[in-house]
């Protein structure tokens, strides 16, 4: 079976409404002059004159959430256990495999803001689109939250989804 690999990434943005007040990515950016300072740190002697026309590293300095731009939630972060009781895996101990399994998308835009989805609304989406799951498969939610991007309402613009025990759970932009 060949694979199809969708980028499903949104960008990491400074003044785009895309988090919680405070929660947002701040981004700087630092650019061939203003780094050269830095750089005798890694090459004692190092003259502005030895590098290509006098330009340093241009650099961008990142300061992100665990919720920032697309992302993956380990089951650490919706709760310290899994399967029965075992210590939750945190995100540098998931599987990169876990990745690249087949996906199956459920269409939950017609739910209003804040409604949260139940186990039928899931069994009913997996009906009408001919779908069973099987394991291994990665859920795509698609919410009314990818219309609102940027938008002031983004952050609230979408139902929830709860589930029990804690799973991954991603919301499609």
């Amino acid at each position: 079976m060949s694979r199809r690999i969708i980028d499903l990434s949104m960008p990491l943005e400074n003044d785009v409404l895309s988090d919680p007040p405070g929660f947002g990515p701040k981004i700087t950016y630092l650019n061939h002059e203003t780094t050269f300072p830095r750089w005798p740190l890694f090459f004692p002697g190092l003259q502005k004159e030895d590098l290509p026309d006098g330009a340093a590293w241009a650099v961008e300095k990142i300061e992100i959430s665990t919720h920032n731009g697309t992302h993956l939630d380990a089951p650490y972060h919706f709760h310290p256990t899994m399967d029965r009781g075992r210590r939750a895996i945190t995100i540098d101990e998931v599987d990169l495999d876990w990745c690249f399994q087949p996906g199956v998308k459920l269409d939950f835009r017609r739910f209003s803001d804040g409604y949260v989805v139940t186990a039928q609304d899931v069994e009913s989406e997996l009906k009408r689109i001919g779908h069973t799951l099987r394991p291994l498969e990665i859920v795509l939610i698609n919410t009314r939250a990818g219309s609102r991007y940027s938008h002031a309402d983004y952050v609230s613009a979408a139902c929830a989804w709860v589930t029990k025990p804690p799973c991954f759970c991603w919301k499609e932009g």
